[in-house]
């Protein structure tokens, strides 16, 4: 998510906090609420490029040796992923494209806050932008944006606090969500695109004070939220999932709650199935571009 040069000074203090909680931590995170997900293991990524760092979607592909990363200065990057023994050994990026508008111009500043990313069976990458809260479909990477319709309600979601999610489902419709805009009833609403039309077919409830980031369908077909706090020792990451159901979600379970300081800033989700038939939850954080924070590829296993 884009930050104010304010904000991005208290991130800074925040972070540089949360890392020094961490230091007194062990290796392996503090457990979890439910004790479901287990922890795998962390890579920082660096990479000195113009273009490296804000990371706000990712997805994971090849049995989690390929990954697609959406930096949310509308740069999508391709990469490849190395590992040893399961773990992240290593990540090579291989194609870097500043993503266009609908009138082919490259896109910046307000309109280039892009944060979810969804990719679809025949290789289209969907994306959801912030600033001015839309989706677009891009059929290829350096391709023009064609921005499907906007609905009344994406025009009145706050700025800095909209579509921060983009998730598809084995059918191909999209669903997305924003950070910080309750409805009516104080929940979380969910916009689903069909194909040719927006709908609102669920809502969500919110819990604490996490608000979403990132979300997406396993290979189970589930639905998976993540979701972060930022607190005055660091970050806060929590994995909720829910079971997909004709009446709507249901069986809420949290996966994952860490404790300040325990990752960095977490924003993008992927969940996929490992050679050993294992599901996974790979997660990247967003460093703001600030040199206190880090970009991280946190992975846990994950419970049938």
């Amino acid at each position: 998510m884009r930050r104010r040069s304010a904000l991005k000074l208290i991130l800074a203090f925040t972070a540089a906090a949360g890392l020094a909680a961490a230091a007194f931590a062990a290796s392996r995170p503090a457990a979890a609420v439910t004790a479901k997900a287990q922890y795998l293991g962390s890579y920082t990524w660096n990479l000195k490029q113009p273009w490296f760092g804000g990371f706000s979607a990712l997805k994971i592909s090849a049995g989690g040796r390929e990954m697609t990363v959406l930096s949310d200065r509308a740069t999508l990057v391709t990469t490849s992923i190395r590992r040893k023994k399961g773990q992240i050994s290593g990540v090579s990026a291989r194609t870097a494209h500043g993503l266009r508008a609908s009138t082919g111009k490259m896109l910046s500043g307000f309109a280039g806050d892009s944060e979810g990313l969804a990719i679809a069976a025949d290789g289209s990458r969907y994306i959801s932008f912030e600033g001015a809260a839309r989706v677009a479909r891009y059929r290829h990477a350096q391709g023009r944006a064609k921005v499907l319709p906007r609905p009344a309600a994406f025009r009145k979601l706050p700025v800095n606090k909209s579509l921060e999610t983009l998730a598809i489902d084995a059918r191909g419709d999209l669903y997305t969500l924003p950070e910080q805009a309750f409805d009516q009833n104080g929940q979380i609403p969910v916009w689903r695109w069909n194909g040719r039309r927006w709908s609102r077919p669920f809502s969500l409830p919110p819990s604490g004070s996490f608000l979403p980031v990132d979300a997406d369908f396993g290979p189970d077909g589930r639905f998976y939220l993540l979701e972060r706090d930022l607190t005055f020792l660091g970050f806060r990451s929590r994995l909720r999932r829910w079971d997909m159901t004709a009446g709507g979600p249901a069986n809420e379970t949290v996966l994952l709650q860490t404790g300040p300081g325990t990752h960095d800033n977490l924003e993008g989700l992927s969940v996929w199935t490992d050679d050993t038939g294992r599901l996974r939850a790979t997660m990247v954080s967003d460093d703001n571009f600030l040199p206190l924070q880090r970009t991280e590829l946190v992975e846990y296993a994950l419970p049938r």
